[in-house]
């Protein structure tokens, strides 16, 4: 309730506002009325809020998928009593203990919005919250589900199977102390934890985790239960170990410090749980315990838990510990409230680099000469709910740079990152190079990187900020071979010297200057042409790595060359290619 009396459950405004407190008011309007028939009337109302309040939770949510739908009904009508009498099952299930779509579908929904690649659900059952949050899982994802019944894996096998998502999931059978000692072992931890167990053994789960540290960092602990039915808070006169069990370990949550806990009144009731980030008050000299007998033993006989240790003091607002700024390590990657541009971004190395910098959190105007490809990639990235916008231009025109710089802070509001990837790259002999190849390959790749840095730091300059990432090659350290392409790779030395010079002008005026050379990547350019194929039996031997570089391979090179994580860097030249320029 938001503030309502205890009484009433009346809003702080006077009036009921949530579904609960419009029950609570028309319930008590019941209990006030003289007559069974204006009591009835009062009933009926809530009665009515109250039955249809589920059902249209799950009319509004997101359908789920057909096996979760499938296994979900399995599981509700599946004949437990008669599973436990025949041996199969060590306790009497009950069909009730199964998630459903929708609680199936909040879970999903957690893992894909905190970006979840290893979760750890404690308390299996049939494996309907198990599938669902592994829907919502990365390829190389993976859920650890841990249950005490053989037969529960086995029940849930089929549907995994004919999910396809199988591999993602690890049932893990045996009690389930013992299991998370094993993972911890295993040196395990997990960005999700899901615990839906026996509710006497929430408060030594719950100890586990965080002993063994298998919450990772950042990480979200998701409690199920946490109202029993409304047995924790309600009063009532039947003794009920379950629900004195999870109202201790509410309250244990709320005692620990360490922790911050948010309750929700979904289904039965969902406790968000994670740790609290260190602050210049938590981390003070007189925050930090003696170290007992038991601690030192540790420190010397073997890897000690994060809780065996007491926590370092620390100076306040020590950035290590507290983050630079307050930012975590990761949120200082993200880009969000940037505008960038890229040009050559209609295909190739441009366009993972657009798609790099928008899923980061940026607006990116997608700039390209040939707008039909630039236009694609602009719906590609709005199709994700990043802001974007096509821009056509000829990089080797003063004019047209200095319009897509233009274009690009009208149309996102700003210019925070500019990645300058657009090129070029024509293979002939030396002796035989036209004077128009080597012209038209320099005024694309080197001088359209002056002219594109020219317009854009016109802007940046002006607002003491910017990056500018400009696109160099491993042929700027050696002479790929056997392909001959003087002017290329030396248009590609002159990037390296460009950006190199660029960064010590504008250092000290707030813009980064750095330029990212890949080795040969694997592009439609390789893929289709029937002078490059050949070659690529050669290239590869010639690769430490064994393989060419994919697009995917720069993604997190841009990021980082574009956020906040990268200021102390400039006029550097980063290397990515598979350590060819090592043989």
């Amino acid at each position: 309730m938001t503030g309502g009396t205890q009484a009433e459950g009346i809003h702080a405004t006077g009036q009921p506002d949530t579904p609960i407190e419009v029950l609570t008011a028309l319930l008590t309007k019941a209990l006030q009325q003289q007559t069974l028939e204006q009591q009835r009337t009062y009933v009926q109302q809530a009665l009515d809020i109250a039955a249809g309040l589920d059902d249209y939770l799950d009319k509004i949510s997101s359908p789920p998928s057909q096996v979760v739908c499938e296994l979900v009904a399995a599981s509700v009508s599946h004949d437990w009593a008669g599973a436990h009498a025949a041996g199969k099952t060590q306790f009497l299930q009950k069909a009730e203990c199964c998630s459903g779509t929708l609680e199936g579908r909040l879970l999903r929904f957690l893992v894909a919005a905190t970006g979840a690649k290893r979760v750890l659900e404690i308390g299996m059952f049939t494996g309907t919250s198990s599938l669902a949050m592994a829907e919502a899982l990365p390829e190389d994802g993976q859920l650890v589900a841990l249950d005490i019944e053989p037969y529960m894996a086995e029940f849930a096998g089929p549907y995994f199977a004919a999910s396809g998502l199988g591999g993602r999931i690890r049932p893990v059978i045996g009690p389930a102390q013992d299991s998370l000692a094993q993972l911890a072992a295993e040196g395990e931890s997990f960005d999700l934890i899901f615990l839906d167990a026996n509710k006497d053994g929430y408060a030594a789960y719950y100890d586990a985790i965080m002993q063994h540290s298998l919450l990772a960092h950042n990480g979200l602990l998701v409690v199920d239960n946490s109202l029993m039915k409304g047995r924790t808070y309600a009063p009532g006169g039947v003794a009920d170990a379950s629900a004195d069990a999870v109202r201790a370990f509410n309250q244990q949550l709320l005692a620990d410090g360490h922790v911050e806990v948010v309750a929700l009144p979904f289904r039965d009731g969902v406790s968000l749980v994670r740790r609290r980030s260190p602050t210049s008050a938590s981390a003070t000299p007189s925050a930090a315990p003696a170290a007992t007998n038991g601690q030192a033993a540790a420190l010397n006989g073997r890897p000690a838990a994060s809780t065996d240790l007491a926590p370092a003091a620390a100076p306040a607002a020590d950035p290590v510990l507290c983050g630079f700024r307050g930012n975590s390590l990761l949120q200082r990657f993200k880009l969000t409230g940037k505008a960038a541009l890229v040009t050559g971004a209609g295909q190739g190395i441009g366009r993972a680099w657009a798609h790099a910098l928008g899923e980061a959190g940026a607006a990116v105007a997608v700039v390209d000469l040939d707008l039909a490809k630039a236009q694609a990639v602009a719906g590609e990235l709005l199709s994700k709910g990043v802001r974007a916008l096509a821009v056509q231009a000829d990089v080797a025109s003063k004019k047209d740079c200095q319009r897509m710089v233009a274009a690009a802070v009208a149309g996102l509001g700003r210019l925070d990152i500019a990645v300058n990837n657009a090129g070029i790259n024509r293979n002939s002999a030396a002796e035989d190079t036209p004077e128009g190849e080597w012209d038209m390959t320099f005024a694309v790749n080197a001088k359209g990187v002056f002219l594109s840095c020219q317009a854009e730091a016109s802007h940046m300059l002006a607002q003491g900020y910017g990056k500018v990432i400009n696109t160099a090659s491993m042929a700027s350290l050696l002479v790929p071979h056997p392909q001959k392409q003087a002017a290329y790779n030396a248009s590609k030395a002159a990037v390296v010297k460009l950006t190199q010079s660029l960064a010590c002008e504008w250092a000290d005026r707030g813009v980064r200057v750095n330029c990212v050379s890949p080795g040969i990547v694997n592009t439609a350019l390789i893929q289709e042409s029937p002078d490059l194929q050949p070659l690529v039996t050669t290239w590869l031997q010639q690769i430490p790595a064994g393989r060419l570089a994919e697009v995917t391979d720069l993604q997190a090179a841009v990021v980082y060359l574009a956020s906040e994580a990268s200021d102390y860097m400039t006029g550097h030249n980063l290397v990515i290619e598979g350590g060819q320029s090592l043989w």
